[in-house]
């Protein structure tokens, strides 16, 4: 109690403190980003399987696998990592970037994650300090994370984060800690149904299928959580911030511009904008 006390009265204290969880939380994410692509694709060839008739073809020598087992190995020489070898950024420059068995470099996404968690944990306790508000905003920032990288490497938005997502942010407006119920309900159907339409409008022009059904759900999610009126803020980021990266790509790193994009990613980082500074936008704007 005395420490819950202390966080409340000091902003950054309870800054640092978030960021310092944000640490943990990104190691933890770095799990996710890896491995619920790799659970998902296991479920499918099950489900595929099991249509066909022959469940147990292709499976053998498959052993658990999900977010905790098996434990943590180096990808290249298999050696268990320690605990000590585990500590969220603080390892990795310990290790100087290197396993401590093999010697093969160690993916700079890792740390990366781990910091980025960090400083937007810290963004966002800052931004509401301390309460339920700064609580259900580390949430919903949490679960953008790993649905930026996963989309961003692997073109798929996972139900098991969009569609927990969505039903957070509607349970929360009954409370209305951001918006109140109806916004909320609103947000959600006209988030999904905004994407939906422009999905088959785009399909039945052209023929070919603009976006997944993923960015639909993630719309919805987003709508739930900050309310119809913000959509158009939301969609305005996402498509400023998808040119942007798009046009640097290309020119950087000579992507194609006829490969498809995710726009996942860009719906995140829009989403999350909004959620803390859309309102201020808003203001900004009709002054």
């Amino acid at each position: 109690m005395e420490l819950l006390r202390l966080l409340e009265n000091s902003l950054v204290l309870f800054g640092i403190a978030s960021g310092l969880l944000g640490l943990l939380v990104g190691s933890f994410l770095n799990v996710v980003i890896y491995r619920l692509p790799i659970m998902i694709n296991r479920a499918w060839s099950l489900e595929c399987r099991e249509l066909l008739g022959n469940p147990d073809a292709g499976s053998s020598g498959q052993s658990t696998y999900n977010l905790v087992v098996p434990a943590s190995s180096c990808p290249h020489c298999q050696r268990p990592i320690r605990a000590a070898e585990n500590i969220p950024l603080l390892s990795y420059l310990m290790l100087r970037g290197r396993c401590a068995g093999c010697g093969t470099a160690i993916s700079r996404r890792y740390p990366a994650i781990e910091l980025v968690t960090a400083l937007l944990s810290m963004v966002v306790a800052t931004h509401y300090g301390f309460g339920i508000e700064a609580l259900a905003a580390l949430a919903f920032t949490w679960a953008l994370i790993p649905l930026f990288m996963i989309d961003f490497d692997h073109q798929i938005l996972p139900d098991s984060i969009t569609l927990p997502l969505l039903w957070i942010g509607l349970l929360l407006s009954l409370f209305g800690v951001f918006v109140d119920s109806t916004t909320s309900i609103i947000g959600a159907a006209a988030g999904y149904l905004s994407l939906w339409s422009i999905y088959h409008l785009f399909k039945l022009v052209t023929g070919k299928e603009g976006m997944g059904y993923g960015d639909f759900k993630l719309l919805g999610a987003i709508g739930a959580w900050v309310g119809w009126q913000l959509l158009p803020v939301v969609i305005l980021f996402s498509s400023v911030v998808g040119a942007f990266i798009g046009i640097g790509l290309i020119l950087l790193k000579g992507r194609d511009h006829n490969q498809p994009m995710p726009f996942g990613p860009f719906l995140a980082v829009a989403g999350w904008l909004t959620l803390l500074w859309g309102q201020d936008i808003i203001s900004l704007y009709l002054r």
